[in-house]
């Protein structure tokens, strides 16, 4: 493994000062953020476009509804527990199987119906939300993971960012799930992230821990050189999120389902810069030619050609 700080340092990294002072604050209006903040609000503004999600089974908003918990669930055999206002993974129980009253973790952990109860209410007191404010609990259709990625992902679903700026596709990554982030495609709990050709689709090197990696650690199997299945989808869905929030600097998340296909799981006001790490390439120039340009790219086929065009991987 290499460090790739070398690398990135004269390929005009995006820092976090600078994406705040030049993009975040002037391109997102603040009267927007609840629309993405709250995953509840961002699931309806995708149905309302036709956009696929993943099917919301109920939601939680009062302590006293926990009672009707059992009955919401009671049909689904597999399941997913999540805050609406939560981020970074914190707070999404994946359940994978149940028996009787005890429910099967994605990492085989086994709950009790007083655990999911319990989670649930910390949830509702805002335990894992943003602020640390009330939230509510989404019990939403849990994702069977695509067969490309089987071999690649440990336990969990990977998920796939698209960094979106007005409205053009800049930079794409795959998260995946490792035994140290327990299942979940979280960077900083260390999955890792592999970064995607925009115009291919097709998975580059990865890093960990700010180190190029080759493999998945826990499988051995290589990361790179695999074709993302519905890639032409998520790249104008990810488009489309320009009109969907008003948003111009935002992060689309996305997972493939072996189903169901490519489903819109989540819109970021605040999407992290470890992108450019596992691309191996910085933002700021790709920001940068499409603000040169932006008045000639008026449609979703507009700007995903010009994204093709202008920002193939090097």
């Amino acid at each position: 493994m290499l460090n790739i700080a070398r690398r990135l340092k004269s390929a005009d990294v995006l820092g976090i000062n600078r994406r705040n002072a030049q993009y975040t604050l002037p391109h997102n209006a603040r009267r927007l953020y609840p629309l993405v903040d709250n995953k509840a609000r961002t699931k309806q503004l995708a149905m309302a476009m036709g956009i696929p999600v993943p099917e919301l089974y109920g939601i939680i908003d009062y302590e006293h509804q926990r009672r009707n918990l059992h009955e919401l669930l009671e049909r689904y055999p597999d399941f997913v527990v999540k805050p609406a206002r939560g981020s970074g993974g914190k707070g999404i129980v994946m359940i994978t199987g149940r028996q009787g009253q005890l429910y099967r973790k994605v990492n085989g952990q086994v709950l009790s119906w007083d655990d999911l109860k319990h989670h649930v209410s910390n949830i509702l007191a805002g335990m894992y939300s943003l602020g640390g404010q009330p939230d509510q609990a989404l019990l939403e259709y849990h994702v069977l993971i695509d067969p490309v990625f089987q071999a690649i992902s440990y336990q969990g679903v990977p998920d796939i960012r698209i960094v979106i700026f007005l409205g053009v596709p800049v930079m794409a990554m795959v998260r995946l799930p490792t035994r140290q982030s327990e299942g979940k495609a979280n960077l900083h709990q260390g999955a890792i992230g592999a970064g995607i050709d925009i115009v291919t689709g097709i998975t580059l090197d990865a890093v960990r821990k700010n180190q190029i990696v080759t493999e998945q650690p826990d499988t051995g199997f290589p990361v790179s050189g695999i074709q993302v299945p519905h890639w032409d989808t998520m790249l104008k869905t990810s488009a489309r999120c320009h009109e969907m929030t008003g948003l111009g600097y935002q992060g689309a998340d996305f997972v493939l389902d072996r189903d169901k296909g490519a489903l819109l799981l989540e819109v970021n006001a605040r999407p992290g810069l470890n992108i450019q790490i596992a691309n191996q390439a910085g933002l700021h120039n790709r920001l940068k030619l499409v603000e040169q340009h932006q008045q000639s790219l008026k449609s979703v086929d507009d700007r995903v050609a010009f994204a093709r065009q202008h920002f193939a991987a090097q």
